[in-house]
């Protein structure tokens, strides 16, 4: 065992930003001070190796001398490497008694140190002079989502003021924005290509999502290896139309966004608008939007759209900011700032001065135009860990978001605070979409045991049976493999194809819809029940209706286990967990009189 070492044409309506910004706070200069490592080592006790100790002797003792102890110690210490033998540093694994061992090692003369095996990773730390003033990134965990990536490879589409991202005529890119990816965007205020920034809220929210990162400038971004593309669809007023949104949102999914970022909001409902955030959708774009600053309880268009992540804000404590609007179609709260106690509690980022956009400034401001594009950088992270589409991301998101007063689900809160590690952890990529079957799995090894030795019909018996094999993985997994081979489908068939990917229990939005909470008719025993009344009569039905109830259990409770999700028409929240694990049960019971071998 080792240590691990890691290192205005027609239209009427005006869309506004969707911004409570006071004065924002401009510094023409950053201060130099501040953190200059990038990667430092933290240590974490909840990353102690189970069973395993160090043990670090005086130096000069040698292995006989520490294997002579060995005996009443009760552990078999080997040196840690072919250069520990001066120094005498040695492992011990296996160990059952870990307190009771190194009690009895720390009396002895010849040890200097014996303390637990504990794994260390690197922590990514900016080496930004002021990222110590971004209480933002380290309310969503940033500094361990790092870690794991930083959203390299994924396009993020900012539909705003535009972006201070080059220099052309008497605009400048900011400082802080050198070295960051940008792909051709368009300017629809204009009718240019070039979506520079008049304004100073597009450049700002850029910066949360992606500003350059680690380079000795400013503050850092979320996902800083993504990829920018900027579209001005607000003018130098801060005001736009529908048309040009819409115009921009098909825009951006045709020319390769994974992820739609609209820190913009006001009006009423547009059939245009909510037609193109339904064609972003489809053609695979994860679209973000901020919920508005009316500080009521009503979430404002675009992000009141079916298909569009609404997001409100909360400050510094956590709670909602005091502006931040709220509602039945909310998903997730993120940072958005709270600047009644000063600019400290603003988001920081590097923008322009809106009265000369040349000018590069450092402003603190506030709102949930500044939530959003956290959620919208955490999704291009979600993405670059393997995510496929927005149902997968959505679904990350609401998982790792954090509970706030234990509450699935929330008017102020929806799912949650978001929180970008556990969100990554939470991500179904690759070989990660497969616990639910794990469970079934589990769960079948545990039937089979629980039979008599006559009512028993063998593992592979059951297995093999394509009968019982196709409903299991249907129930569990889906048939995931549709969306890589007609993933790219249009319209209805789009949509079936969508839905019928994913496991039998989601399957609830063909009757129910695509909303904040999932229906406890799909999330239960009910479906294999119903199928198995025919099975008692029709023999030829158990293995089918087996597999189906195996798999219904084994999806159950890994929703039970990685999170409740909230579920429709629960008096109390805390109630989807029981409601989880009774179901269960009752699949299992269902499974095993179908699976049960017949007398002859």
């Amino acid at each position: 065992m080792r240590m691990v070492r890691r290192t205005l044409g027609g239209a009427v309506l005006a869309v506004t930003l969707a911004t409570a910004c006071a004065s924002p706070s401009r510094e023409q200069e950053p201060p130099v001070a501040g953190a200059e490592s990038a990667d430092v080592l933290s240590l974490d006790p909840a990353d102690v190796v189970e069973g395993a100790i160090v043990v670090d002797f005086k130096d000069g003792t040698t292995k006989a001398e520490f294997d002579a102890w060995e005996a009443d110690w009760g552990v078999d210490l080997e040196l840690n490497s072919v250069e520990s033998a001066d120094e005498a540093l040695t492992l011990a694994v296996g160990v059952d008694d870990v307190e009771g061992v190194l009690a009895r090692i720390r009396q002895h003369p010849a040890v200097e140190a014996a303390e637990p095996l504990m794994e260390v990773r690197a922590s990514f730390t900016p080496n930004d002079p002021r990222y110590a003033e971004q209480w933002n990134l380290k309310m969503i965990d940033m500094p361990k989502a790092w870690e794991r990536n930083r959203g390299k490879g994924v396009v993020v589409a900012v539909l705003d003021t535009g972006i201070a991202y080059e220099d052309y005529d008497d605009f400048k890119q900011v400082p802080d924005l050198k070295g960051v990816k940008f792909v051709k965007g368009f300017d629809f205020v204009n009718d240019d290509e070039h979506a520079n920034d008049d304004h100073g809220h597009g450049t700002h929210v850029a910066g949360t999502i992606a500003q350059a990162t680690n380079n000795k400038e400013g503050v850092a971004g979320v996902a800083f290896e993504a990829t920018l593309m900027p579209v001005k669809v607000l003018n130098h007023f801060g005001g736009g139309t529908t048309a040009d949104i819409a115009d921009a949102i098909r825009f951006a999914a045709d020319k390769g966004a994974n992820v739609i970022n609209m820190s913009l909001g006001g009006g009423g409902y547009s059939q245009v608008m909510a037609s193109a955030v339904e064609y972003a959708r489809k053609k695979g774009v994860t679209v973000v939007a901020a919920a508005g600053n009316g500080g009521r309880a009503r979430v404002e268009f675009p992000a009141a759209y079916p298909g569009a992540v609404a997001v409100s804000a909360v400050g510094p404590d956590g709670t909602l900011a005091p502006y931040s609007s709220y509602g039945k179609e909310l998903d997730i709260a993120a940072p958005g700032g709270d600047k009644r106690r000063g600019d400290q509690g603003g988001v920081l980022q590097n923008t322009i001065d809106p009265r000369d956009p040349a000018r590069s400034v450092y402003a603190s401001y506030q709102g949930t135009s500044m939530a959003t594009p956290h959620v919208a950088a955490v999704a291009a992270m979600l993405y670059a860990a393997g995510a496929k589409g927005p149902d997968e991301v959505e679904k990350a998101l609401y998982a790792g978001a954090k509970k706030v007063a234990d509450q699935a689900w929330s008017e102020q809160y929806g799912h949650g605070l978001l929180n970008a590690e556990a969100s990554l952890a939470a991500v179904r990529g690759g070989l990660s979409q497969w616990p639910p079957l794990y469970w079934a799995l589990a769960l079948l090894a545990f039937i089979l045991l629980t039979l008599r030795g006559r009512a028993r019909p063998g593992y592979f018996n059951v297995l093999l049976k394509p009968a019982f094999l196709v409903p299991l993985l249907l129930s569990t997994v889906g048939a995931f493999f549709l969306r890589n081979w007609f993933g790219g489908a249009d319209g209805a068939a789009g949509e079936v194809v969508q839905v019928a990917s994913l496991p039998i229990p989601d399957w609830e939005r063909i009757i129910f819809g695509r909303g904040k909470t999932v229906s406890p008719l799909f999330y239960s025993a009910l479906i294999p029940l119903v199928l198995s009344l025919p099975a008692i009569k029709w023999r030829g039905l158990r293995a089918a209706t087996g597999g189906l109830a195996l798999g219904f259990a084994g999806f159950l409770a890994y929703s039970a286990w990685a999170g409740a999700p909230a579920l429709a028409w629960m008096p109390f929240t805390f109630l989807a967990k029981p409601w989880l694990g009774f179901n269960t049960v009752m699949c299992l019971v269902i499974a095993r009189a179908m699976l049960k071998k017949e007398d002859a």
